[in-house]
């Protein structure tokens, strides 16, 4: 079930192409709202609109904010003309044409049906999507900019690409070279149907040398070792190496969160890497103090993922400073470098994995 109510827009707070972020008046109360182009179109100030209201009223985190259903001023539609027929949030009400690579009209059609390796391209596989930023932009500086990095977002999460402000800064800032949404996920620069095609796209399509996968903003877990979204990372590790590429698994580390289940490695990470990874992986860890590296060497050791993971040990400093540099401001469950460091290191540590590998390649 949903829960709609009906606002009015006092003022667009943000906009781009691709969204607006409104102040609506909604019960006489001023709250936030999010309304994506590509499902409603534009909203003016004075405008009514229909809102979900559903995640802010149950108290979750989808940001604040309420999500626009539709906007009333023209509550009729025509669907713009142009190519596509794939269709994205499928047989919802708001399902939305998109071009998706794979078919006809797509001018990546024919290089994706070639398209069988990722050629040995390094694929860091990450759990949450606040990885994202600080691995692109400590390769972009690992490498000078000589790598070309691009994002592949899955649909485990949130399903607009628009939503997340981080890669519109890296883009911005030149730190990525592309976004590509697959699955019911929607609104990267190039749309795909499934991980593979996705992955393939950003390497012979966008001509990345480094590929970034994980999961658009916010994750669902629960405390029942298998019950949350992180098991997709191991899905990842098997598509990347399937292709024919190097897949980095990207440990979720935290010693600052207060959760037993999330010290050291993450149960997210553990249980993806062994239960639903198949395909060896490269697994880069952090250079950390004494006691918290063996915490987390005993972690592998007791699951046995030691033997099943090629481990290496970084310095993964550069993904601090290189945040720092672009003036990129990451958390991670509301915890910053300065609270969480080992999450950052982490990032920093595959950063670095996946740069030897691509230094590797160009021989």
């Amino acid at each position: 079930m949903i829960r709609i109510r009906k606002a009015t827009v006092t003022r667009i707070v943000r906009e781009d192409d691709t969204v607006q972020e409104l102040l609506v008046d909604i019960c006489g109360r001023e709250e936030k709202a999010i309304a994506y182009r590509q499902l409603t179109g534009g909203l003016e100030a004075g405008e009514q609109a229909l809102l979900n209201t559903t995640a802010v009223d149950l108290a979750l985190g989808s940001g604040g904010a309420h999500f626009v259903i539709a906007g009333l001023r023209a509550p009729e539609r025509e669907l713009p003309p142009g190519p596509g027929h794939i269709m994205k949030l499928n047989y919802t009400p708001l399902q939305c044409r998109v071009l998706s690579c794979e078919e006809p009209g797509s001018p990546h059609r024919e290089t994706l049906k070639a398209a069988r390796s990722l050629l040995g391209a390094p694929v860091v596989c990450g759990a949450l999507h606040s990885m994202v930023a600080p691995v692109a932009a400590a390769a972009h500086e690992l490498t000078n900019g000589r790598a070309r990095v691009a994002y592949v977002m899955t649909d485990a999460a949130c399903l607009p690409l628009p939503f997340s402000r981080s890669v519109k800064q890296l883009k911005q800032k030149g730190l990525l070279a592309g976004a590509v949404s697959y699955g019911q996920a929607f609104g990267g620069d190039l749309e795909c149907v499934n991980k593979f095609t996705a992955m393939l796209a950003c390497r012979h399509a966008l001509g990345a040398d480094i590929i970034i996968a994980a999961m658009g903003v916010g994750s669902i877990g629960m405390d029942a070792p298998l019950a949350h979204t992180g098991m997709e990372q191991g899905e990842l590790v098997n598509a990347a190496a399937a292709l024919g590429g190097a897949p980095v698994a990207l440990p979720r580390m935290s010693f600052a969160d207060p959760r037993p289940r999330h010290q050291g490695i993450s149960h997210h990470t553990l249980s993806a890497l062994q239960v639903a990874a198949f395909a060896r992986a490269h697994l880069p860890l952090p250079v950390l103090p004494q006691d918290q590296a063996e915490r987390v060497r005993a972690q592998l050791t007791e699951l046995g993922l030691d033997n099943k993971l090629d481990i290496c040990e970084y310095d993964g400093q550069i993904a601090i400073d290189a945040l720092h540099k672009h003036g990129l401001r990451v958390t991670t469950m509301g915890r910053g470098p300065e609270q969480d460091p080992a999450f950052f290191l982490a990032c920093g540590a595959a950063a670095r994995a996946a740069v030897q590998i691509f230094d590797k390649n160009k021989g």
